[in-house]
């Protein structure tokens, strides 16, 4: 290689490192005279010329061998990489960190995870059945003395991984916030409203062309409503630390749901199928007990708990059974059991318990607790003029209407203590059950004619069915909860706002009187 290459060579790898410490050169040709650093360097060679000229610096050391062969040099100032200095540049070119990525909140991590979970229990059952078939007779024989001769071991070994799995169940035992109920949480709550944010961001594009704007009459109800109930019940921590907010969904599915950051989703379905203020104060408060008690979290922890364990069956069931076929067999028996002794049974306690402590929020809010066994008979008679199959409630998840019927029916006196307790207005001496039941009563009476009278049946309509539902019925409520937002009540008072009964609720009509709008004259 020629002297001119190489001091080009040396001279391209050496001056990118003055950035770091100043001016080092190593150079090693004939004619080769240095300047000031790397300033200017010049190498001679058949009139060819390298000229480098960065910003200046101060003269360096100069060391020069005595031979013709070698030279170097060294800066005054050599400034440390350790030291913390601005961001590096090489080639006009600023290098930056990446933004630190945010982990996976565990629930969500689970969820992706639990298919793959189960995969791999198949495959290690499957592949302890393989390995067993392969293995001659004499080796089978030997394994099963093995075994015996070291069956106290391997029980105590079993002991010492139960005893492992129960404290580590004791250690995330927690107490409900309102109920005091004693159960078992693996995931905490800033974990679970991490997932909430993405839940309710998935949720937000999935009815983006669905949810009705803010300034729409059914929407202001809900809103309203939901404020109230949360300014009613502020002394729970639960409940002032969120912020509620309402998405209105234009659908005609009967459901509403409060994920646990508190974004209210209800849908129009859900809307048209109450008939006053009072039943839509009970069941958003049965909707937002879900989301104070963290019943979502806490269904996931006894979930992940249960599968866990269900594991151990599950590569069992792939191990022993002599086919895949009867192996898949016993998968399916293994998922149904498991949903009707664990999960299932859990889920209906779980809402039992959100009809009572909604019926607490609603009795606060001074809502005519007593509407709330109505409404469930009315959900009960819905199904069946639409002719919706019902399960029977152990393949549910939810308890039958019937059942919830009568568990808001024995909480109402408790319920009314509360409400009193609150410093609300006094309710009409009209009560709702009594109104329905009579209503029920003319219905079954004018059926009776009906048969008699054929030619008369297309002219009788049934209270509350979803035909006799006015469409502007949201906004016909409107002015019923216009108090909950008044300004003029003192807000320092021993109990809730107080709300004027013939504000948030129609004047009560006798039931004689109007037999075909029996419901609608709740108050």
């Amino acid at each position: 290689m020629s002297s001119l290459a190489v001091c080009l060579s040396r001279c391209r790898r050496l001056c990118p490192l003055s950035a770091h410490l100043r001016h080092v050169l190593v150079r090693k040709q004939a004619p080769c005279a240095v300047t000031s650093g790397c300033s200017q360097i010049s190498c001679h060679r058949a009139l060819s010329s390298l000229h480098l000229r960065p910003a200046p610096a101060p003269p360096p050391l100069r060391f020069r061998s005595n031979g013709p062969t070698q030279c170097f040099q060294i800066s005054p100032r050599i400034t440390s990489p350790l030291r913390p200095g601005p961001v590096q540049s090489r080639g006009g070119h600023h290098l930056h960190t990446s933004a630190p990525l945010r982990a996976l909140p565990a629930p969500l991590l689970w969820l992706v995870l639990k298919p793959l979970q189960k995969l791999l229990a198949i495959i290690l059952g499957r592949s302890i059945r393989k390995w067993w078939a392969s293995l001659p007779s004499n080796r089978r024989q030997l394994m099963h003395e093995w075994v015996w001769r070291r069956r106290w071991h391997l029980a105590a070994g079993a002991g010492v991984a139960m005893v492992i799995a129960a404290l580590l169940l004791l250690t995330h035992l927690d107490e409900s916030p309102l109920t005091g109920r004693i159960r078992l949480l693996v995931f905490s709550k800033e974990t679970y409203m991490e997932l909430a944010a993405l839940t309710s961001e998935a949720y937000m594009q999935e009815f983006e062309e669905l949810l009705l704007p803010v300034t729409d009459p059914r929407h202001k109800l809900v809103e309203r409503v939901v404020q109230h109930l949360a300014q009613r019940n502020k002394d729970i921590p639960e409940v002032s630390d969120v912020t509620w907010s309402v998405h209105l969904v234009q659908s005609p599915n009967v459901n509403a749901f409060v994920l646990p950051n508190g974004k209210v989703f209800m849908f129009t379905g859900m809307l048209d199928s109450v008939v006053d203020v009072h039943q839509l104060t009970i069941v958003l408060g049965h909707e937002m007990a879900h989301a104070l008690l963290g019943h979502s979290a806490e269904q996931a922890s006894l979930s992940h708990v249960v599968d866990l364990l269900s594991l151990i069956l599950l590569t069992a069931i792939w191990a022993v059974c002599p086919r895949d076929s009867l192996a898949l067999l016993g998968q399916w028996v293994q998922d149904k059991l498991t949903q009707l002794m664990f999960n299932r049974p859990y889920s209906r306690k779980l809402e039992a318990e959100a009809d009572k402590v909604g019926l607490q929020l609603a009795a606060k809010a001074c809502a005519d607790v007593r509407a709330g066994p109505v409404f469930w008979q009315q959900m009960e008679i819905r199904d069946q003029l639409t002719g919706e199959p019902t399960l029977p409630e152990w393949l549910s998840t939810h308890p039958s209407h019937r059942n919830r019927f009568t568990l808001l029916d024995s909480l109402i006196p408790e319920a009314l203590e509360l409400r009193e307790s609150c410093v609300c207005p006094a309710l009409p001496d009209s009560d709702p059950r009594d109104v329905f039941s009579k209503s029920v009563q003319v219905l079954l009476k004018n059926a009776k004619d009906q048969e008699r009278q054929p030619e008369r049946a297309n002219k009788t309509r049934l209270p509350h069915s979803p035909a006799s539902h006015p469409p502007a019925l949201p906004a016909a409520l409107l002015p019923q909860t216009a108090s909950l937002l008044s300004p003029n009540v003192d807000q320092q008072s021993k109990g809730p706002v107080p709300v004027v009964a013939s504000e948030i609720g129609a004047a009560p009509v006798p039931a004689s009187d109007r037999p075909q709008d029996g419901l609608k004259i709740i108050s």
